[in-house]
C-alpha cells in the first residue's frame, strides 16, 4: 500500500510538472503576441519632445487637409484659361501669379497637393504590401526560396531607380497611374530586404521557439509573433520613403511621363516653368518650394520617428 501510495504521488507530481510546463512558456509568448506597449509608449513621449518632428507633422497634416478641401478652397479653376492674364506676377487678385495660359498657380497648387499625396502615399503601400511579404517569407524560411528573392532583389537593386523607372513607364506607357505603379516597383526591394533582416533576427527569440514548441501554425507564428515585433523599421521607412516617392513622381512628371497636361502636377509645372526662368521665375520656384516644404516635413516626421524608436535610447 506504501508503495502504491508513493507511485500515485509520483504521478501527480509528473502531471503537475507536466501541466505547469505551458505556463513558463506563456509570458513568452505574450510578448510576442503583443509587441511592448512600453517600446510604443516611449517611442511617443520622444517623439513629441521632437520639436522637428513636431514640425513636419504638422505640416503633413495641414498638407493632408489642403488636399481633402481643394476643390473647395480654391479660388479659381485650375484648368480655366485666359490670355489676357498670362504671366501675370503675384498679386492680392493672384496671390502666386498666372501662368503661361492665364491659369492660377495659387489653384493649380493646391490641386497638385492632392497628386503629390497621392503619388507619395498609394506606391509606398503598394511596396510595403509585397516587399513585406516577400521579406517575410524570404527570411523566415530561407533556403532556396530565400536565395530567389535575394537574387531578384539584387538585380533590381542594381539599376538606378530612375533608369528602372523609366524602363517600367516604357512598358506601361506614360499617366499618373502609371507613376504609381514603377514608382511602387522601385521601392519593392528596399522593404523586402529591410523585413527580411528583421526577421532573421526575430525568428531566433526564444518566444519564436516557445511557439513552435506549443505547435502553432506557421501562419500565425509569421503574422502574430515575427511580424508583430517587426513594425518599428517598416513604419520608419515608410515615412521616409513618402518623400522621396514624391520626389521622383515629380521627377517623371517633369520629362513628361507622369501627368499629362493640363492637368494640375507639381512636376508639369516646374517643366513649364523652365522655359520662363528669366521672364517669370514664379512659375517654377512656387511648384518647386511646395515640393522642398512637403519633402523636408515627411523626412523631419520620418527621422524624428526613427530617432524615437531606436531601441539604443531606450
Amino acid at each position: 500500500m506504501a508503495i502504491d501510495a508513493n507511485i500515485r504521488a509520483s504521478d501527480t507530481r509528473s502531471q503537475s510538472g507536466a501541466a505547469s510546463r505551458p505556463a513558463v512558456l506563456a509570458p513568452e509568448l505574450q510578448h510576442a503576441q503583443r509587441p511592448s506597449t512600453g517600446l510604443w509608449r516611449d517611442a511617443a513621449r520622444r517623439l513629441a519632445r521632437d520639436r522637428a518632428a513636431m514640425v513636419g507633422l504638422l505640416v503633413v497634416f495641414m498638407l493632408a487637409v489642403i488636399a481633402i478641401l481643394a476643390p473647395v478652397i480654391v479660388p479659381y479653376d485650375p484648368n480655366d484659361q485666359s490670355f489676357r492674364i498670362k504671366l501675370e506676377p503675384p498679386s492680392a487678385e493672384h496671390w502666386l501669379g498666372t501662368d503661361e495660359f492665364g491659369r492660377d498657380i495659387f489653384s493649380r497648387i493646391l490641386i497638385g497637393a492632392r497628386v503629390a499625396l497621392g503619388v507619395g502615399i498609394v506606391p509606398v503601400l503598394m511596396a510595403l504590401t509585397v516587399g513585406v511579404t516577400l521579406g517575410l517569407i524570404s527570411g523566415y524560411y530561407g533556403g532556396w526560396i530565400d536565395q530567389i528573392v535575394m537574387r531578384v532583389i539584387d538585380v533590381m537593386l542594381a539599376f538606378p531607380w530612375l533608369l528602372l523607372a523609366i524602363g517600367i513607364m516604357a512598358i506601361l506607357g506614360a499617366g499618373i497611374q502609371n507613376v504609381v505603379i514603377a514608382v511602387a516597383i522601385v521601392y519593392i526591394p528596399a522593404f523586402a530586404r529591410i523585413v527580411r533582416g528583421s526577421v532573421l533576427s526575430i525568428k531566433e527569440k526564444e518566444y519564436i521557439e516557445a511557439a513552435r514548441a506549443m505547435g502553432q501554425p506557421t501562419r500565425r507564428i509569421i503574422v502574430r509573433h515575427v511580424l508583430a515585433n517587426a513594425w518599428a523599421p517598416i513604419i520608419v521607412l515608410s515615412t521616409l520613403s513618402i518623400g522621396q516617392a514624391i520626389i521622383y513622381a515629380a521627377g517623371l512628371s517633369f520629362i513628361g511621363l507622369g501627368t499629362q497636361p493640363p492637368d494640375a502636377d507639381w512636376g508639369v509645372m516646374l517643366t513649364s516653368g523652365r522655359e520662363y526662368l528669366r521672364d517669370a521665375p514664379w512659375l517654377g520656384f512656387f511648384p518647386g518650394l511646395a515640393i522642398l516644404i512637403t519633402v523636408l516635413a515627411f523626412n523631419l516626421f520620418g527621422d524624428g520617428l526613427r530617432d524615437a524608436l531606436d531601441p539604443r535610447l531606450r
